[in-house]
């Protein structure tokens, strides 16, 4: 099915729901597509016997299954639309069924503009996961130019080579010390900044969707976050209370890394709390007015997409750390869900 410039195999879907014989399930489809949930919809049901409820709430990203919240509505599955699987999350209370949505955009043309904004010969090469099927594509291309393409697998978090997170970029760190530089195929900032500061060399962003080339303005928007992480390190100084923030969703629970924190708070004479949150949003954390310091373990957009929302400063673990001196700031390094 091709919608919204997207190729879903829902037939994937139609076939697992009759293979076993679910009556009732549930999609969880990302911001982008959800104009296009009907359609998607329309057909299963069409194609199957089974009704579908359509869960509304956001959905982050593979590390944000609605098993949990939808058990009790007597759920026999989950259809996952737009991310591919964190391998080392299985403790679903549903069964889940993902499903890529893979960009019908080629990626030659852009690949083949961002050839003269390319340092060195050998070149990383990183992609999400709607552009995974075109890699190899990106790759012959930069080949046929005369570049050495270099992909590798992640952690244990990645599902395919070449593949990022906006959490976890052990696809470009794995590689760092044998490429020139990186080459980013996708849409949106955050991705390529986080490569950026993952691994300190240049990175080259090659958008599809808009046919655009930017590497000047990742440098740039890396200066304008650093500036915006040394404000909220700098209101967090004379901190006394800490509030531990831990996130509910499977793939952002770091409860271990919560208590790890919390012991070395104490150690430094700080009084903390931990607290888990689903989702997050200033509301629900205003109430706690003695807390000087928020610490995010949860994902590590939080508190760099949020900043402006919140009055009292959230803060990473990483940064957390270079607060107290045990990392310098020089060496800032982006928090990352690492398995």
């Amino acid at each position: 099915m091709k919608i919204s410039g997207y190729s879903i195999e829902v037939e994937t879907a139609v076939n697992a729901i009759k293979k076993n014989g679910y009556k009732i399930v549930a999609l969880q489809i990302p911001e982008g597509l959800k104009m296009d949930a009907f359609t998607i919809v329309d057909y299963i049901e069409k194609e199957t016997n089974a009704k579908v409820i359509v869960s509304a709430d956001p959905c982050f990203g593979a590390c944000d299954i609605v098993d949990d919240e939808l058990k009790n509505l007597g759920i026999n599955c989950i259809i996952h639309i737009g991310h591919t699987p964190i391998p080392n999350i299985d403790n679903f209370s549903i069964p889940i069924i993902f499903i890529n949505a893979l960009s019908t955009h080629d990626v030659t043309k852009v690949v083949e503009k961002s050839i003269p904004s390319l340092k060195g010969k050998k070149i990383g090469v990183v992609t999400t996961a709607q552009h995974l099927h075109m890699i190899e594509t990106a790759m012959d291309t930069l080949r046929k130019q005369g570049f050495e393409p270099i992909i590798s697998d992640g952690d244990k978090r990645i599902q395919a080579k070449g593949q990022i997170l906006g959490c976890n970029f052990t696809a470009g760190t794995k590689i760092v010390d044998k490429v020139d530089s990186f080459l980013f195929i996708g849409s949106g900032n955050f991705h390529p900044v986080g490569l950026l500061f993952a691994t300190k060399k240049t990175v080259i962003a090659a958008d599809p969707y808009t046919n655009t080339v930017k590497t000047q303005e990742l440098d740039d928007l890396k200066d304008t976050i650093l500036k915006q992480r040394y404000g909220a390190m700098a209101r967090s100084k004379s901190a006394k209370t800490f509030g531990i923030l831990v996130g509910t969703k499977k793939g952002q629970q770091r409860i271990k890394l919560a208590h790890e924190i919390k012991e070395f708070l104490d150690s430094k004479q700080k009084k903390s709390y931990i607290i888990a949150l689903n989702s997050f949003s200033p509301i629900p954390l205003q109430s706690f007015r003695e807390v000087d310091c928020f610490v995010s373990t949860a994902c590590p957009r939080i508190a760099m997409d949020d900043y402006m929302q919140y009055k009292t400063p959230i803060i990473t673990p990483v940064e957390l750390e270079t607060l107290f001196g045990k990392k310098r700031w020089e060496d800032y390094q982006f928090d990352q869900i690492i398995e």
